[in-house]
């Protein structure tokens, strides 16, 4: 990874906390929640990927539409987050794989 690649990221993500910044009080406190809640647990590609644009995405929508955020999610942030990263590989899936566990179990 070169430097350019660097600054272009680092810009590519202070566009992005613009566009939280820009989102209604309900839906910045729900994204921040979310943000937390996938950078512990989330996929390994959550950086790489195109999780949290899609988020601002889904939510700007819903802003727009005048709904609020809990009608979109529901009140469980947690399990709308585990819905989003169900078929994605995560660091705990990576750890279990490193100790020789079965992934989902706690078997060896």
């Amino acid at each position: 990874m070169g430097i350019q690649d660097i600054i272009e990221g680092k810009k590519q993500w202070r566009a992005h906390v613009a566009r939280v910044k820009a989102l209604p009080p309900d839906y910045r406190i729900v994204y921040k929640e979310m943000q937390k809640y996938l950078f512990k647990v989330g996929p390994i590609d959550l950086a790489d990927g195109g999780l949290l644009p899609g988020i601002v995405d889904f939510f700007e929508t819903g802003a727009a539409d005048g709904k609020g955020v809990l009608e979109l999610i529901g009140t469980d942030v947690a399990a709308f987050c585990d819905d989003l990263i169900k078929d994605s590989r995560t660091y705990a899936d990576a750890y279990q794989e490193s100790i020789g566990a079965k992934p989902g179990t706690d078997e060896k």
